[in-house]
């Protein structure tokens, strides 16, 4: 029987681009045959904190390879409603870039923000924008220090949040001005494990949020997740 040959040409669909002030087209249908896979969700964090939170994110992205995470630094500190209010208006402006480019790849898939419960103002407010403009939010009580606890132990209990960073600076006693992300990459799995009881214990007994809680783990395991269809 004589073999017929196929050749599949694939064509350039315009320069790649990378995250950090650049971006990159949607990859298009893969040949026939080949494992079809979607491209991995683009994600925008909006952190409240200047060094713990975007320096742990900046390497959890890198650890995992994943470039597709741009991360900011919000412009006002200490009014979760700001940074909500901040995340929109970057959520805006990338869809209208979309839009504009036709490419649905300049518009985030998600977007987050991360910031402490500790003693600020418009929590529920800061809430509510959110949920009605589809922003996720990852919430520490009382602070993001909790969440970088869990990687070395259980749960201390409600405490204050300078007690939360006293405990944390037993195990990495700078963190606040460099993170050793080798110390807490062995222990993601662990936090994610301890603040997901933590979460549902305090669903369980209607007291979503409380002291202590963090619902970090939620944004790292989106950052880890490996899109497939």
């Amino acid at each position: 029987m004589a073999l017929f040959r196929f050749s599949v040409i694939f064509h350039r669909l315009g320069e790649n681009r990378s995250v950090g002030g650049s971006r990159r087209k949607r990859v298009r249908q893969p040949a026939r045959g080949a494992a079809r896979r979607s491209p991995r969700r683009r994600l925008l964090l909006v952190c409240e904190g200047q060094v713990s939170e975007p320096e742990y994110f900046k390497q959890l992205k890198a650890w995992v390879r994943n470039n597709l995470v741009e991360i900011k630094i919000a412009s006002e500190h200490g009014v979760p409603l700001t940074l909500v209010r901040q995340a929109e208006w970057l959520k805006l402006d990338a869809e209208s870039e979309a839009r504009s480019g036709a490419d649905s790849f300049l518009a985030y898939d998600e977007v987050w923000c991360v910031f402490d419960v500790d003693e600020h103002p418009k929590i529920n407010e800061a809430r509510q924008l959110a949920h009605a403009r589809g922003i996720e939010l990852a919430v520490s009580n009382p602070c993001f220090e909790l969440w970088l606890l869990l990687h070395f132990r259980e749960s201390p209990g409600a405490r204050h949040r300078h007690d939360v960073q006293r405990m944390m600076r037993e195990h990495i006693p700078s963190y606040d001005k460099h993170l050793d992300f080798k110390r807490l990459s062995t222990g993601i799995a662990d936090a994610a494990r301890r603040a997901r009881r933590l979460d549902d214990e305090a669903n369980e007994e209607g007291e979503s949020g409380r002291n202590p809680t963090t619902g970090v783990y939620r944004l790292t395991e989106s950052i880890e997740r490996r899109d497939s269809i």
